[in-house]
């Protein structure tokens, strides 16, 4: 495969191919772990870009720097005569408190008075985080021979979905079990792999907002264009 391909990682990250790009590249994602994992730190990195946030002040802030500034005393007028070199300098300073104290007053209520700024330091929500607290949130759950359940949730709103396994076995040495978007044509879309077996939550691939169901399929190590094999499971939206 071309390897200008891998390019479109960042512009498919920010939904920025057109379909038949998009159809491309999705296909080439299903099978290229690097490609996966690029879109995934490309998608985290533009959610981080609106972490900063502005705070009002405090209510009792401009109160406060009132309040100090009237226990300073104003300068007494200047002297006429230049001041010479003695009366410069820090010692100026050291023979006059009232001085220090206005100063020290003056750079409180420029400190207070300036942009109050404040950093979301905790992380950006994940895509499965926003989808499954979605309002629209819809779930589809299906049990597996031999008590292994599996459910789907996909938010139309933010256009993606997730799979929440549990107690899923291992698939079969040299396979890979595959996720799938199917289209109301019903043509299975490749939408992801999932790595060995557990309870890890996966985030599928592609567009969800006008899928009809979501499969999974065993497939080779890499993942397939297409199913090789019948769904362990389908999961439609109706």
């Amino acid at each position: 495969m071309n390897d200008d391909i891998h390019a479109l990682s960042g512009p498919y990250a920010v939904d920025a191919l057109d379909p038949e790009e998009r159809e491309l590249f999705e296909r080439h994602l299903a099978g290229c772990p690097a490609c996966q994992d690029e879109v995934a730190g490309l998608r985290s990195a533009a959610t981080q870009l609106s972490a900063l946030v502005e705070t009002a002040p405090p209510a009792a802030l401009r109160e406060s720097v009132l309040r100090q500034i009237s226990t300073v005393r104003p300068l007494p007028p200047l002297r006429p005569e230049a001041p010479t070199e003695r009366d410069a300098g820090p010692a100026r300073l050291r023979r006059q408190p009232w001085l220090l104290a206005a100063v020290a007053a003056a750079l409180v209520a420029v400190a207070a008075l300036g942009i109050w700024r404040a950093v979301d330091t905790s992380p950006p929500p994940t895509v499965a985080e926003r989808v499954l607290e979605a309002p629209d949130a819809s779930r589809v759950a299906h049990r597996f021979p031999g008590g292994a359940t599996a459910t789907v949730v996909r938010s139309k709103q933010l256009g993606r979905a997730v799979l929440i396994p549990s107690d899923m076995p291992a698939p079969p040495d040299g396979k890979v079990y595959q996720l799938w978007l199917e289209d109301r044509a019903g043509t299975m879309q490749p939408a992801g792999l999932m790595s060995g077996s557990g309870d890890k939550i996966v985030t599928l691939n592609g567009d969800a907002r006008e899928a009809s169901a979501v499969g999974i399929t065993v497939e080779p190590i890499g993942g397939s264009h297409r199913p090789t094999s019948e769904p362990l499971a389908l999961f439609p939206f109706s």
